[in-house]
């Protein structure tokens, strides 16, 4: 069994294209997205849009939730005044472009989800069981508090937009890493593939696309430079 987890689409179109059709290749039963459909890039519509016809299990991000309940703060941790700033500059302009449609699909994605694969259960979240917005990070003190009370056999997530695989005894810790916004350095987009079998074995999988396009559409649409040099180079 191979599953394909996406995460952190964050309204870039052109990454999430380029991502399907680099999963349809490689031979995939089933596509799950752990949220973050929105915010930052300028094809919130389309990326909500396109996932729905493509039928694709989507969790709720927290940028989900604040867009379609239209609240003041995205759930994300910005220690730096300016990048907070920058934070809601992008939740106005993504809560004034969603449609009314795709807030209500928004609204009524599923905070986590339990699948079987191969006498596997696997758990689906954004950020942690606990938290909607906490980053599990490679290493972290919160990822060892969450698997030490873990009671299924995986846990993928995304939110930290840096993919990695993780194994804390029996059980293990994935994290999907960012179709549209990465932080690991470079501007491919990546997802990750799970063959599920007697063990785990994940694949990350980085995507080059037109990323030089979406940076100018968000230059050309009024939203912070600094968005545009994370979609260049990668970095947070």
């Amino acid at each position: 069994m191979r599953i394909a987890v996406i995460s952190d689409i964050h309204s870039n179109l052109l990454a999430l294209k380029a991502v399907l059709e680099d999963i349809k290749e490689r031979g995939v039963d089933i596509t799950v997205c752990t949220g973050d459909l929105v915010g930052y890039c300028t094809y919130p519509n389309e990326v909500i849009e396109l996932l729905r016809e493509k039928n694709i299990l989507t969790i709720m991000g927290n940028y989900d939730d604040a867009v379609g309940y239209e609240k003041f703060i995205c759930g994300c941790d910005y220690p730096d005044p300016k990048d907070m700033e920058n934070a809601s500059i992008s939740l106005n302009y993504t809560i004034e472009t969603v449609t009314e449609e795709n807030k209500r699909f928004l609204r009524e994605l599923p905070l986590e989800m339990v699948l079987k694969f191969e006498g596997k259960n696997i758990m689906f979240v954004h950020g942690s069981p606990r938290r909607i917005n906490e980053y599990l990070k490679e290493n972290s003190k919160e990822a060892e508090e969450v698997m030490g009370e873990f009671k299924y056999d995986a846990l993928v997530c995304g939110h930290t937009h840096i993919p990695y695989a993780k194994k804390y005894g029996d059980k293990y810790l994935i994290n999907a890493g960012s179709v549209g916004k990465p932080k690991n350095g470079s501007p491919n987009a990546n997802y990750i593939i799970i063959n599920v079998g007697e063990e785990l074995d994940v694949e990350i999988h980085s995507v080059p696309y037109d990323y030089e396009t979406v940076a100018e559409e968000i230059l050309k649409n009024g939203l912070p430079e600094k968005f545009a040099e994370n979609i260049r180079t990668g970095k947070a």
